[in-house]
């Protein structure tokens, strides 16, 4: 067997476990360029989308490995709480997963099996994958859920009133609050900015807080990240590498175009 190697430090679960705050961005391009780009940037994490964005096992294994050496933190949203397509997702490098629509304490439980091997959890044990180097590190499989930082996210009314009941669950190491999604099951589609949902995350965030696990969110105005903050998140991500290219480029041409006269039409005469 090749020399061992320690099982390296999860920068994210420890600055969570810390209380310190943490900047995100979301990465839905499926790019390996795009990720490794993003990853030297200075971000504290970065969302990997699998749920709403066309990724596949083999395009979140080239980001992945694009983003070794970087100072973020990958963080991969899979498809839906399934413990098959996480167990792909780890077995790959992953170590941080955001888990989509965790409506209970069963629920966030599964996600948590799915995380550890047997006998703590149901994680299907592959010899030799790439989370453990290919075999080099060393005790990897009895160590391995102590790097995994396991995210839940919380985005309809009935999720929020299971607040305390998820928190308590061993092994959620910080809960996500889904705007745009609360936003709609609230009655406010496309509006998360609406002062009841405003009011329903503020809420959210103090009794996640109070439960003793960090709060998370995504937003899409860097100005708000300091309120966020202040208000009590402790992990905050602010708007996509998709987001960035299309406003980047409208912005661009707009001024572009201010700039340039048209020429007018030659005569034909």
């Amino acid at each position: 067997m090749p020399d061992s190697q320690l099982l390296p430090p999860n920068s994210l679960k420890a600055a969570l476990l810390e209380g310190r705050p943490q900047i995100g961005l979301w990465s839905a391009l499926c790019s390996n360029i795009t990720a490794e780009i993003l990853a030297g940037v200075g971000f504290d994490w970065i969302v990997l989308d699998d749920e709403h964005a066309p990724n596949e096992i083999s395009s979140l294994l080239v980001q992945l490995q694009a983003m070794n050496g970087g100072t973020a933190e990958p963080v991969v949203r899979p498809v839906w709480n399934d413990p098959v397509r996480m167990k792909r997702i780890l077995d790959i490098g992953a170590r941080s997963l955001l888990v989509p629509f965790v409506q209970n304490a069963d629920q966030a439980r599964l996600a948590v099996a799915a995380t550890r091997y047997p006998p703590e959890g149901m994680r299907g044990v592959c010899v030799a994958p790439r989370a453990n180097r290919y075999g080099r590190v060393r005790n990897y499989h009895l160590n391995a859920h102590k790097e995994i930082c396991l995210l839940v996210q919380l985005e309809t009314r009935s999720a929020l009133q299971e607040i305390e009941a998820v928190c308590s669950v061993e092994g959620v190491d910080g809960v996500f609050i889904g705007p745009s999604d609360l936003a709609a099951d609230l009655g406010h589609l496309g509006n998360p900015l609406h002062p009841e949902v405003q009011d329903t995350i503020a809420e959210a965030c103090r009794r996640i807080t109070s439960a003793g696990k960090p709060p998370g969110i995504l937003t899409s105005d860097a100005d708000d990240v300091t309120r966020l903050f202040k208000l009590g998140f402790r992990f905050v991500a602010v708007g996509s590498d998709v987001g960035i290219l299309a406003r980047g480029a409208q912005q661009l041409l707009t001024r572009v175009r201010e700039n340039v006269t048209p020429a007018a039409p030659r005569s034909s005469l």
